[in-house]
């Protein structure tokens, strides 16, 4: 369980700056408080169901994609609450 808790605060921490956001406008997006915010991200919190539906809301992602034994794809650019069919589909190649 403990590996869980730490995943999902390292994907937040990750979505968060990937965003440019600080904890206090993630906490702002998602309607908490900053000081929790930041145990998420340490571990040093368990979230709710609820309140991982509203870091994900905040984020504009599948609330999945918070819990996932898979890596995070990072969206920077993607807005607060921009539906997941604006995600690209494609890995661009250069």
């Amino acid at each position: 369980m403990s590996a869980l808790i730490h995943r999902l605060g390292s994907t937040i921490r990750q979505l968060r700056e990937s965003r440019g956001w600080s904890q206090e406008q993630l906490a702002e997006h998602a309607s908490l408080n900053r000081s929790y915010v930041g145990e998420l991200e340490r571990g040093a919190a368990i979230a709710s169901i609820v309140t991982v539906d509203k870091i994900a809301s905040a984020f504009g992602i599948p609330i999945g994609q918070l819990v996932s034994a898979d890596d995070v794809p990072v969206q920077p650019g993607v807005a607060p609450g921009a539906s997941p069919s604006t995600y690209p589909t494609t890995v661009p190649t250069t």
